[in-house]
């Protein structure tokens, strides 16, 4: 109903501004969605910060507003009349043949009423980044399926979205690994696929442990990063093997999670690393402190109360995440061809790396590398915990990998198939349960992320998250199904038009009321970066569709009930698929 607010904020702040010319102050109707069904569909409440400044009750104004407000032509062809409430909030409620023409609007349309943006420069999410030579673990859930499914929200809306994996794939690491290979692995520097990718962790685990307590080890391992940064050419060959090699199993589970992705990684902005340690050093932005080039950030102190640093220049020379950070900013705002053009840069990480790129984007911004127009957000999400509310871990306290994660979420919601088509006494073919099974397995997964609030941590539990009842991905799925079912019984869900709508009972109103919160829901999602919201959203939608469904009779009820509530069914179904859709789910059309 967006269009419908943003006419009523009009013809509000019309009416405020002929009842009280007087005002001296930019007016706000402080329109808002209703906060409870009885009191209309919208609220404004303009009249109360009013009183103050134009000496009157709050109530008063209010009646002074309405006045104005009812004499507008086009707000009545809009609203029943305004009810006055409280102190002064003016309660409006749609009329009814406006609810149905917005809702006959939405039949067919396969955007449900959501408009697409004009294009506008490109909108970067940096999601995922795993490291080369290490697996995938659960750490890389949240990033992963929160940054698809804001990716998928922005697309949707009409952005030019630039899906980065910004993967580590360059530094130290390296030159330790390759010294380490050299030794006991030489093979997996020069064949591809050597050493599967479980052995190459363990070797880099193998090296790490070298390199924190053998300095000779240490020497050796930076004098390899100097040849790999030197572009040497047996250095770049054993790297380019590793890289591959990793990439090829990240991709298994992109692809399992049918994720896209535009692989960019640390190494992409080795080359602009030395630019952005001069060009701070001009600006008088760089200091140099026990050796080391940093940039002092302001408002930021330690525990003795001076400035915090951000290094940018180790005291040897080399560079840090930080220096990497900046040039990728740097690059991704700059105008194209010498960048990405970018408006927008959300960053999906762990909020563990709130303070790190707090500094980045403050330091980014004093260097003059954010434009004015554009802007820079970092989403952070909680931990993924187990039940006893630590970090999830296996048993042996190692982390979980994400490939065991969604292999058992597949195995499990297998089991739990076959047991109920069991006690259903239903037979279905193998064919079925192995495209039911993958896709509610990990369906599940991804919702149970989703709808919590990313800022919190969340238990990671089989159980909650692949119930059939609650807040799950198989309760929507199921909810999807049984709209189907409806079309099997003889119900015509096409997307035929249907002359008028007409509604009498109050289900119907409640389920035409929610199917018209979509596109404001997307514009929330878009703007606030909540996917939990679009979910929040999606579980009421059901429960009251099946309140409606339980209550009102469809199938056998007389025209022309029956066509508008066949058109309900539809809209239902094309809304929760859509909207699933954006979580990067996938409905079905049988469980």
């Amino acid at each position: 109903m967006l269009t419908v607010l943003h006419a009523l904020q009009g013809q509000l702040l019309a009416a405020m501004q002929r009842a009280f010319p007087e005002a001296g102050q930019p007016l706000d109707p402080q329109l808002a969605p209703a906060s409870k069904p009885e009191f209309g569909d919208f609220q404004a409440n303009g009249a109360l910060p009013l009183a103050k400044p134009l000496g009157q009750p709050p109530r008063a104004i209010a009646t002074a507003i309405v006045a104005q407000l009812t004499a507008d032509p086009a707000f009545a062809e809009l609203c029943l009349e305004p009810q006055i409430a409280g102190p002064g909030f003016i309660n409006l409620t749609l009329r009814p043949e406006r609810l149905a023409a917005e809702l006959q609007a939405r039949l067919g349309d396969p955007r449900l009423g959501v408009p697409k943006v004009e294009l506008q420069a490109p909108v970067i999410v940096d999601f995922s980044s795993p490291n080369i030579a290490k697996e995938m673990h659960v750490g890389h859930l949240r990033s992963t399926i929160i940054g698809d499914a804001l990716a998928r929200v922005l697309e949707f809306r009409g952005h030019l979205v630039l899906r980065l994996n910004h993967v580590g794939d360059w530094g130290t690491q390296f030159g330790m690994l390759i010294t380490h290979l050299k030794q006991v692995a030489p093979e997996a520097l020069t064949m591809a696929d050597a050493v599967d990718l479980g052995d190459l962790v363990s070797f880099y685990r193998q090296a790490k442990a070298r390199f924190d307590d053998d300095e000779s080890f240490q020497n050796t391992s930076r004098e390899e990063v100097v040849k790999l940064q030197g572009g040497d050419p047996v250095s770049l060959k054993a790297w380019g093997l590793l890289c591959d090699q990793s990439r090829r199993e990240f991709q298994k589970i992109y692809d399992q999670l049918g994720i896209r992705l535009t692989e960019r990684g640390e190494s992409f902005y080795n080359p602009y690393l030395q630019a952005v340690v001069d060009d701070l050093r001009a600006a008088g932005l760089l200091v140099v402190d026990a050796g080391a080039g940093c940039v002092f950030l302001e408002g930021v102190s330690g525990k003795d109360g001076q400035p915090l640093p951000l290094i940018v220049q180790k005291s040897d020379g080399g560079f840090n995440y930080a220096t990497t950070d900046l040039a990728a900013i740097r690059y991704r705002f700059a105008p194209r061809p010498a960048g990405d053009g970018a408006s927008r840069v959300i960053y999906v990480t762990d909020a563990g790396q709130a303070s790190h790129f707090a500094g980045v984007f403050q330091v980014a911004q004093r260097a003059g590398w954010i434009p004015s127009h554009c802007g820079v957000e970092h989403v952070p999400f909680g931990l993924v915990q187990g039940d006893d509310g630590k970090k999830l871990k296996t048993r042996s306290g190692d982390t979980v990998r994400l490939k065991d994660l969604l292999d058992e979420a597949v195995e499990r919601t297998e089991a739990d198939l076959r047991q109920r088509l069991a006690d259903e006494q239903r037979s279905e073919d193998e064919a079925f349960i192995q495209q039911v099974a993958p896709s509610v397995g990990l369906a599940a997964v991804k919702y149970a992320d989703l709808s919590t609030n990313r800022i919190t941590n969340y238990q990671f539990s089989f159980d909650r998250m692949l119930a059939l009842t609650g807040n799950t991905a198989p309760y929507l799925l199921y909810a999807v199904v049984r709209i189907a079912g409806i079309a099997r019984k003889g119900g015509d869900l096409g997307a035929g038009a249907v002359a008028s709508l007409t509604f009498s009972e109050a289900q119907e109103w409640a389920l035409v009321r929610e199917l018209l919160k979509f596109d404001g829901v997307i514009a929330e999602v878009e703007q606030e970066l909540l996917p939990n919201r679009l979910c929040n959203y999606l579980f009421e939608l059901s429960q009251v569709f099946n309140r409606f469904y339980d209550q009102v009779p469809v199938l056998k009820a007389e025209e022309p009930a029956r066509s508008s509530r066949l058109a309900l069914c539809r809209l239902t179904t094309d809304t929760l698929a859509l909207g699933l859709g954006l979580l990067g789910i996938p409905t079905l059309e049988r469980m």
